[in-house]
């Protein structure tokens, strides 16, 4: 199977495809083999050889005037924004992700403070978390091997964990 990427053939090509195929008496299946284009596009061209006239689908929201609101009000939520706007909050976020404006998160949180813990900084990072499983496995091999063959720790291990 030949697959081709063209966007739209040229009313010429059209022209001459639906001619060479009336000329020689070919079927659709073999006109369209002999052009290698599809079967499909060659019933469409028979039906009307010129390309249908496409417009740009019309948007509901106006980028400049989003652009606008989140300079007036920074902090909005999204809800609010499709409430002003009109629309739903996800064609929002989608949006303000063409626009390049995101939220930005914190990297570190402060919580309020309990009475047991005082002040409690938790960081917000994934490359946290894999060094949390990896320390996790590493143990469990360590642990592993010293219950089945009462051996020191490697080397190795003893690095990654320092």
């Amino acid at each position: 199977m030949i697959t081709r990427c063209v966007m739209s053939y040229t009313i010429d090509f059209r022209r001459k495809v639906i001619s060479v195929r009336k000329a020689e008496g070919l079927t659709i299946r073999e006109t369209a083999k002999q052009f290698r284009i599809g079967k499909a596009s060659l019933v469409r061209w028979l039906k009307r050889p010129e390309p249908k006239n496409s417009t740009p689908r019309k948007r509901k929201l106006d980028k400049n005037a989003l652009a606008k609101d989140v300079e007036q009000y920074p902090d909005a939520y999204q809800k609010e924004r499709a409430e002003r706007f009109g629309v739903c909050k996800k064609t929002i976020w989608q949006s303000l992700k063409k626009l390049g404006l995101t939220y930005k998160k914190k990297l570190y949180s402060i919580q309020k403070p309990t009475k047991a813990t005082g002040w409690h900084i938790s960081k917000k990072d994934n490359s946290m978390k894999k060094k949390i499983n990896l320390l996790f496995l590493l143990m469990k091999v360590v642990f592993h091997m010293t219950l089945h063959e009462l051996t020191a720790i490697p080397q190795k291990v003893t690095v990654v964990l320092a």
